[in-house]
């Protein structure tokens, strides 16, 4: 029995000759509360500093006025008046530069007298980035894995060592020909410039923002023959919030600690996180970017911190605000940014998505009463940090059923875990909320089915009147289903009767799902899918909701093939790099190992820039998307690795299925201690092109099934678990908690 190691290898590792000379090529490092990009700018090395915190919080002018309701909104659909409606709601979100995520500042060290950089390196098993030059001197930087501070050591300094802190622009000449896709200009935000002041070696940076919103930087210093041990942090500070502590002492203490005691701390965590599972696969370039996508999950996600955002710690440093500002992205961003948690095995790291919606929860509940005028949880699709609504696109930034795609990450928080006191205390009452909710909000039409007053598809149709539809889409019908069912299952597992009841009975009220002559999946009843369209909302029945299984038959098969049929004929003009590692999920669901291999290799080839940053467009500008543009989101990084994930391992569907999309090529996988829904770690090792071992590890004591993936099964291990006789290639495993079995080709 030999499983590969959990620790990421050297070719994992982001390796250079140079430092890139642009902010969104440069080496990532963060801990989901400050981040770095370390790059070269000019004749200086260049530290662009973040916080996730620092936002300018202003309400979205000109958006909450009297007209800012749903029923609003479709009286005016209804009277074919759509204008007023972009004027009202659309427009401010372009318009204005914030409300909007903001960037810290920068550091910089003169490296003109150096020599070229000799070598870039990051270490992925101990998020370390190593950096060499001509004349001897090299550094070594990470940014601490639990607190929040940087550290950098320079070796082999013989002369003086001066850094600079560098304010953002946020002073001069304002433009307003940025908008949201490249970034407004930081000018716009009307801030008056922060203070510098320098004492011996510690410099600190204040900045005032909107509404008596201050954010400060410092960083300090020593000298030690040729040695330079340095710290910075980044300290926010909000008048109507716990105060944290100040950068200036963060880094004292930090200083005081020193460097190899900080690193040790540093390294342990990443140690433990690796050790969460890993992968082997023969494709040198998938397996390379899935490991780049566990390093900057385990950057940005934390508990603690706010969850990730479509830059996360390293908003752009370019002069400019982040692309869409930067903001909580609902209608997809968020979302598919912790699909890969789950089976990944980083359940701590996803609860941060938990923490932050339930945070805001009373947020949320203003709201959908003050736009929607009913009971229950509505989350608008775009927001601020604090979940405050920012307009924009209103069909999917105040769509109804944002809040039941967000309640999937509850229902898989529990799935996975199967941790009765969450269900009980978090994920049903939150379910349960978006259930009254869609409940109040959602009328009987003549046929007596269930449906919203106006409906809308992501992003189909963009922003115009013809983007709302007087019938349910297939993403609101399936996002309505899912919620009722999950309230039901759930309820049901807390022996709540008369609520299973009730979410049972209003489940079964809904209309089946919109199809065409050939079974495929529409976009609502009156409109097939029929363009290119980067966003696959339509599919969401299939993935990631699981509500149409490939499991369940000839049928629904026939509906999923054939629904991803047209996607891939319609092909990619209009495509993210999202798209296709959404693509890569749904080819693997429906158990096409090739066509999900390809989706991710086309996705890290052709829309990553070199330190591995999904940058939307095709960036070898050959045809993978008519999109050729570079604003850097972060959703379909880790969308990638759920993909892969997927091929990988599968329990959606009531039993464990080990392999279930492996192209015929790859002959040689394993995978080592991910997660199956029940609590369960399964490791895997397929070795000449067979399956030969399967190992399952039980957290909670429960019985599952397994698909088993060879025809004779031998038991090499057998603790506290009870093996069923294989009937119909299925073999039941009675666990206690703790309980192990090995199950071996015994052909």
């Amino acid at each position: 029995m030999c499983y590969l190691s959990a620790q990421p290898a050297l070719k994992h590792d982001l390796v250079f000759d140079t430092l890139a000379s642009r902010w969104d090529e440069a080496i990532p490092l963060g801990n989901a509360t400050i981040g770095a990009l370390v790059w070269q700018k000019n004749d200086m090395l260049r530290f662009s500093l973040d916080r996730a915190d620092l936002w300018d919080l202003r309400p979205m002018n000109g958006l909450h006025r009297k007209e800012f309701t749903y029923d609003w909104v479709k009286q005016q659909v209804l009277k074919n008046d759509y204008k007023v409606v972009q004027q009202y709601f659309d427009e401010p979100y372009e318009a204005e530069a914030a409300p909007s995520k903001i960037p810290a500042g920068a550091l910089e060290v003169e490296t003109k007298g150096w020599g070229k950089v000799t070598s870039v390196h990051l270490y992925l098993n101990n998020a370390l980035c190593q950096v060499k030059w001509a004349n001897g001197i090299s550094l070594k930087t990470f940014v601490h894995a639990t607190q929040p501070v940087g550290w950098f050591r320079f070796e082999n300094v013989a002369g003086n060592f001066t850094p600079q802190l560098v304010a953002p622009k946020y002073v001069g000449v304002t433009s307003t020909t940025g908008g949201s896709t490249t970034g407004d200009d930081l000018a716009r935000l009307g801030y008056t410039m922060g203070t510098i002041k320098q004492q011996g070696n510690c410099i600190t940076y204040n900045q005032t923002g909107w509404g008596g919103f201050t954010y400060e930087i410092n960083v300090r210093w020593k000298k030690t023959g040729n040695v330079v041990e340095g710290v910075w942090s980044v300290s926010s500070h909000y008048s109507d919030k716990k105060d944290n502590p100040a950068a200036t002492s963060v880094t004292q203490k930090a200083l005081q600690n020193g460097y190899d005691v900080d690193y040790a701390t540093h390294a342990l965590w990443w140690k433990n996180f690796w050790n969460k599972s890993s992968i082997h696969v023969p494709d040198v370039v998938i397996e390379k970017q899935w490991y780049l996508e566990q390093y900057k999950f385990g950057s940005a996600s934390r508990r603690g911190a706010p969850p990730i955002s479509l830059q996360s710690v390293w908003t752009a440093d370019n002069g400019r605000l982040p692309p869409w500002k930067g903001d909580f992205h609902h209608d997809l961003n968020t979302q598919l940014s912790y699909w890969p948690s789950y089976s990944g095995n980083h359940l701590d790291e996803a609860m941060a998505y938990i923490d932050h919606l339930e945070a805001n929860k009373a947020n949320y509940q203003r709201y959908t009463k003050l736009y929607f005028g009913k009971p229950g949880i509505a989350v608008p699709g775009v927001t601020t940090l604090d979940g405050t609504e920012m307009g924009g696109w209103i069909q999917y930034s105040c769509s109804p059923t944002i809040s039941s795609w967000l309640s999937q990450h509850y229902y898989w928080q529990w799935k996975y875990s199967r941790d009765k006191n969450f269900l009980k205390q978090k994920a049903y009452p939150w379910v349960k909320q978006v259930a009254i909710f869609l409940e109040n909000v959602t009328v009987k039409n003549a046929q007596g089915k269930r449906q919203l007053p106006i409906s809308s598809s992501p992003e189909i149709n963009d922003n115009d009147i013809s983007a709302w539809f007087l019938q349910n889409t297939n993403y609101d019908l399936a996002l309505m289903k899912f919620v009722f069912t999950a309230a039901n299952e759930m309820a049901g597992e807390l022996g709540l009767v008369e609520d299973k009841a009730k979410w049972a009975s209003i489940a079964n009220e809904f209309d089946d799902f919109a199809l065409t002559a050939n079974d495929e999946l529409k976009v609502s009843p009156k409109l097939a899918f029929t363009v290119s369209h980067r966003h696959f909302s339509n599919m969401m029945a299939v993935y990631p909701l699981g509500l149409l299984k490939w499991e369940d038959g000839v049928a629904a098969q026939r509906t999923i093939k054939n629904s991803i049929h047209v996607l891939d004929s319609l092909g990619p003009d209009y495509w993210c790099g999202y798209s296709y590692s959404w693509l890569a999920n749904l080819k693997a669901r429906a158990k096409d190992g090739e066509g999900a291999a390809t989706a991710l290799q086309i996705f890290a080839k052709a829309f990553c820039s070199p330190n591995s940053f999904h940058l939307n467009g095709d960036q070898t500008k050959t045809g993978f998307s008519k999109f050729t543009y570079r604003p850097f989101t972060l959703e379909g990084n880790f969308a990638f690795a759920a993909g892969l994930q997927e091929m990988l391992l599968q329990s959606y569907a009531g039993f464990i299925e080990v392999m279930p999309a492996i192209p015929t090529t790859w002959q040689d996988v394993s995978f080592s201690t991910l997660r199956a829904q029940g609590a369960f770690l399964v490791s895997a090792i397929k070795a000449g092109g067979r399956v030969t071992e399967v190992k399952i590890v039980a957290e909670k004591s429960g019985i599952t099934k397994l698909k088993l993936p060879f025809v004779k099964m031998a038991i090499a291990v057998q603790k506290n678990v009870a093996v069923g006789n294989a009937v119909n290639g299925f073999v039941t495993l009675t666990c206690k908690a703790g309980g192990v079995v090995v199950l071996k080709n015994g052909e």
